[in-house]
C-alpha cells in the first residue's frame, strides 16, 4: 500500500510516501516552504533520484499540495506513475482534545473536532485541517487518517492534566494539559526498549523531544503518566522561541507596561522568547554554541538556562516515576546536539545517571547508548521518525476499516 505522510503547519507542508507492505521503504520525501509568500520553496528528494528544487510563489495549501502531488508523479523526478496509486493519506494532526485517544479515520465529524479543537492549537490545527480538505479536492474518495500528537497524553491521571484553576474554566472550556509531540515520545520510548530487548512494559522511561519545540514525558509501563507541555505547547521547556513555563504575573505585568494586548502578549511567549530571546541572537543551539566560544555571555546564558530547565524536568519525574530505567534524547537537538547532551547528563549521578561523555561525544543522528554499563539508568540518543507512525497507523486503521 502507497501512503503520503503530510505535516501541514501554517506556511510549510513536510510529507513522505511510503511503500507499506511486509516492511516500509521511503519512496519519497520533502518540503514546501514559504507558502503565502513570494518565492515559496519545493525540496523534493526522491529516493534513488537526483533531488529537485522549485521556486515559485504558492498561494495557498491547496496549491502546495497540487504541486506535491506533480513532483512525486513527475516522469524524471517522481516515483510513482499516478496519483491515483496513493491508496491513503496520513495527517499528523496536533491536537484532538479529549475526544482522540488513538489515531481515527477522518469523516466529517473528524473535521468538525479538528476545527473545534483550533482554539487549542491555533497555530497547528488550521493548517492541518488545510491539507485534508486539500486531499479531498486533488485526490477524492481517497481514505485520509488523523494521526494526533495529544492522543499518547490521554492516559495521564487527572491530578497531572488538571490546572488549580476554577473546576468550572475546565467544564465549559477545557482547560487542561494535553501535552503534545506525542507520536515522537511513543515512537522512541517502544524503539529504545526494542534495541534494548526489554519490555516497554515494565520500564520507566523519560523521553526528552528536544528541538525548536521542546517536551520531556514521563512513561511508566508504556504509558505517558505526565508531559512537560500543557494547554498549549508553548508550556514547559524553554525553546527556541517560546517562554516554557513561566509566571502568569510576570505576563499581567509586561502586558501593562508595555501595552499589550492579547495578541502582542501571545506574540511574547510564542515568537518573541526562548534562547532567541534571551540571547538576542538566535533559536538555532549552533549559533548560540558558537557565540558562546566567542564568549557571548548571553548566548552561554541561554544554553545554560536551557540545559538546567531540562535537567529540572528530568530530577521530577524521576521522583514521579519513583526511579528511572531509561532516559532518552530525540529531537533535532536531542539527536545532534552531543554538547547539549552532555550539559544536561553531566552530575546526575544522584539519579543513577553515569554519563559516558567519550561515548556521546559526536554522535549525531544515530541510535546509540551514551551512558556507562554500570549506570542504573540507561541514557540513549534514538532517532525519531513520526512519519512512519503516522504511515504504520493509517495502514492499520486503513485496512481494518469496515464500512
Amino acid at each position: 500500500m502507497i501512503i503520503l505522510v503530510l505535516n501541514c503547519g501554517s506556511s510549510s507542508i513536510k510529507y513522505q510516501l511510503f511503500r507499506m507492505n511486509s516492511d516500509s521503504v521511503v519512496l519519497a520525501k520533502g518540503l514546501l516552504e514559504r507558502i503565502g509568500l513570494n518565492d515559496s520553496v519545493l525540496t523534493h528528494k526522491p529516493t534513488g533520484k537526483e533531488p529537485y528544487k522549485l521556486i515559485t510563489d504558492i498561494p495557498d495549501h491547496t496549491t502546495g499540495i497540487n504541486l506535491v502531488m506533480a513532483a512525486l508523479t513527475d516522469k524524471k523526478h517522481g516515483v510513482i506513475s499516478d496519483i491515483s496509486e496513493i491508496k491513503a493519506v496520513g495527517h499528523r494532526v496536533v491536537n484532538g482534545g479529549e475526544v482522540y485517544k488513538e489515531s481515527v479515520l477522518i469523516d466529517n465529524e473528524v473535521k468538525k473536532q479538528i476545527e473545534i479543537n483550533s482554539e487549542l492549537a491555533p497555530l497547528h490545527n488550521p493548517a492541518n485541517l488545510k491539507g485534508i480538505l486539500s486531499v479531498e479536492k486533488l485526490i477524492p474518495g481517497v481514505p485520509q487518517v488523523a494521526v494526533f500528537d495529544t492522543s499518547f497524553h490521554q492516559t495521564m491521571p487527572d491530578y497531572a492534566y488538571m490546572y488549580a484553576l476554577p473546576y468550572e474554566y475546565y467544564e465549559k472550556y477545557k482547560i487542561r494539559k494535553y501535552g503534545y509531540h506525542g507520536t515522537s515520545h511513543k515512537f522512541v520510548a517502544s524503539k529504545a526498549a526494542k534495541l534494548l530487548g526489554k519490555d516497554i512494559t515494565k520500564l520507566r522511561i523519560i523521553t526528552c523531544h528536544l528541538g525548536n519545540g521542546a517536551s520531556i514525558t514521563a512513561i511508566k509501563n508504556g504509558l505517558s503518566i505526565d508531559t512537560s507541555m500543557g494547554f498549549t505547547p508553548v508550556d514547559g521547556l524553554i525553546m527556541g522561541t517560546r517562554t516554557g513555563e513561566i509566571d502568569p504575573g510576570v505576563l499581567i505585568y509586561i502586558a501593562d507596561k508595555e501595552h499589550l494586548n492579547v495578541t502582542g502578549v501571545n506574540n511574547l511567549i510564542n515568537k518573541k522568547s526562548g534562547v532567541a530571546g534571551i540571547s538576542q541572537l538566535s533559536s538555532d543551539m549552533r549559533d548560540l554554541e558558537a557565540a558562546a566560544a566567542e564568549g557571548n555571555e548571553k548566548a552561554l546564558l541561554a544554553l545554560n538556562m536551557y540545559a538546567y530547565k531540562v535537567k529540572k524536568y528530568i530530577g521530577s519525574y524521576f521522583a514521579v516515576l519513583n526511579g528511572l530505567d531509561l532516559l532518552v534524547f530525540t529531537g533535532g537537538v536531542g539527536e545532534n546536539d552531543f554538547k547539549m547532551r552532555a550539559m544536561i547528563c553531566t552530575n546526575m549521578e544522584s539519579l543513577g545517571i553515569i554519563f559516558d561523555k567519550e561515548a556521546n561525544n559526536g554522535v549525531k543522528g544515530v541510535d546509540k547508548v551514551i551512558s556507562k554499563p554500570e549506570s542504573k539508568a540507561t541514557v540513549m540518543c534514538i532517532t525519531t521518525d513520526e512519519e512512519y507512525v503516522i504511515a504504520s497507523d493509517t495502514r492499520y486503521i486503513v485496512e481494518h476499516h469496515t464500512v
